[in-house]
């Protein structure tokens, strides 16, 4: 999730894309003036690293509340695509045809491939997608930021959603050696029983260990239960625990992540960044986008009560992040208040919705919420036989009842997600 995309991450991912990916694609110089940026892109930060995954995940948090981007917007998406079907994280000049100096990036190509889904009428462009991922999937099952790079959980993470939400078989995305996606995903997991047990690792380090890693738990939670990054608003089921399993199945070590998230947050109420190398202040900062990825995961795992309290602190205090951080983080927000039936348009005062709009060309439709009744209205409303009593709205259910398949029939036809 954030570790991907964050702000506090970007530096080091760039780092590690100069040294080694491929030097000539990731040190193109920064657009300086936002009107240097192409009209249909979402925010006026440099988009070298981020833009294709920010203009994505926008694209995920508005369709999961009724909004549907401008064309002109999507067109920028589509033509980001390269003709093997990848997409790098931003090419400025997407005329010009992808080459070997192109970074070809997993994370960038799932997201776009779960975007085009969600929006519609681009399936041959996601196909395309979901054909070069599989084409890239390392021995060990997994996937690497880049493509050819070591697999980690968290693009192994974002690909097997997009597999899933393209309606694959994930047992059936196998290499020559038969491993799959969950076999290197599950291989991230640390065994329950220690301090850490139940929470995903980024990557062993060189000596083959595991270390607890929230970013990657709350990446490694969606991706073991087979979903994308829009999760709908579950009821909360039984309290998560690690438990030992030999196998250890997907849907166990989603639950034992789970069980990890919930014991992070409930010492805060967020997860904390590490401090960035040679910086002044030692201190752990909370770090928001994990924080918002970790509420996701536990409402997608059923405990969405456990994640109350993560929902009430960033209301509380993630506006300023948020402004300073764009799009994506505002999509952030939208998902984790989506998944867990929080009120997107009054999140702490703030109707994310309008400022996630806001960031990119103004959206082709926007549907209104449907304004609540008041408490005396409701009590107006009534059990009697006038205008809001009970018969009046059965005679009208009767009466629209005709008209509603059609209008289930074409919300269907509209529903991505």
């Amino acid at each position: 999730m954030t570790v991907r995309r964050s702000a506090a991450a970007l530096a080091a991912t760039a780092a590690v894309l100069c040294a080694a990916a491929a030097p000539a694609a990731v040190a193109a110089p920064s657009p300086s003036p936002s009107a240097a940026l192409p009209s249909g892109l979402y925010g006026t930060n440099d988009p070298t690293y981020d833009g294709v995954w920010r203009q994505s995940l926008a694209f995920l948090a508005q369709q999961a509340v009724g909004v549907t981007p401008a064309a002109k917007a999507v067109d920028w998406l589509t033509g980001q695509q390269c003709d093997s079907g990848m997409f790098a994280a931003y090419r400025a000049d997407a005329s010009a045809p992808c080459d070997d100096k192109t970074v070809a990036d997993t994370n960038a190509t799932a997201v776009a491939a779960q975007a085009l889904r969600a929006i519609g009428g681009h399936q041959d462009a996601m196909a395309n997608a979901v054909g070069w991922l599989k084409s890239v999937q390392n021995e060990d099952g997994g996937w690497g930021y880049t493509a050819g790079s070591p697999s980690d959980a968290n693009s192994t993470s974002i690909v097997i959603g997009t597999l899933a939400r393209a309606g694959e078989r994930l047992d059936g995305v196998t290499t020559h050696g038969g491993k799959t996606p969950y076999d290197a995903l599950l291989g991230f997991s640390i065994p329950c029983g220690g301090k850490d047990g139940g929470a995903f690792a980024y990557q062993p380090d060189k000596a083959g260990k595991l270390a607890a890693n929230g970013d990657a738990t709350a990446a490694g939670v969606l991706g073991a239960l087979g979903k994308g990054l829009v999760v709908a608003d579950n009821a909360a089921v039984k309290d998560p625990a690690c438990r030992k399993g030999s196998p250890l199945l997907p849907e166990q070590a989603a639950q034992n992540g789970a069980a990890y998230l919930a014991t992070a947050l409930a010492k805060s109420g967020h997860l904390d960044q590490p401090p960035m190398p040679g910086a002044e202040d030692s201190e752990p900062q909370p770090d928001f986008g994990n924080t918002a990825d970790a509420v996701v995961a536990l409402a997608a795992a059923g405990h969405k009560d456990k994640a109350v309290a993560s929902v009430t602190w960033l209301k509380k205090n993630s506006a300023a992040w948020a402004k300073q951080a764009g799009p994506a983080a505002y999509a952030q927000l939208v998902l984790a208040a989506h998944a867990t039936g929080a009120d997107v348009h009054d999140f702490g005062g703030a109707d994310l919705v309008s400022q996630l709009n806001a960031t990119g060309p103004a959206p082709a439709s926007v549907t209104k919420p449907e304004p609540k009744a008041t408490e005396e209205e409701q009590k107006d409303s009534g059990d009697g036989e006038g205008i809001g009593g009970l018969w009046w709205f059965v005679g009208i259910g009767l009466a629209v009842g005709a008209g509603v398949g059609f209008l289930i029939s074409g919300r269907r036809k509209n529903q991505q997600l």
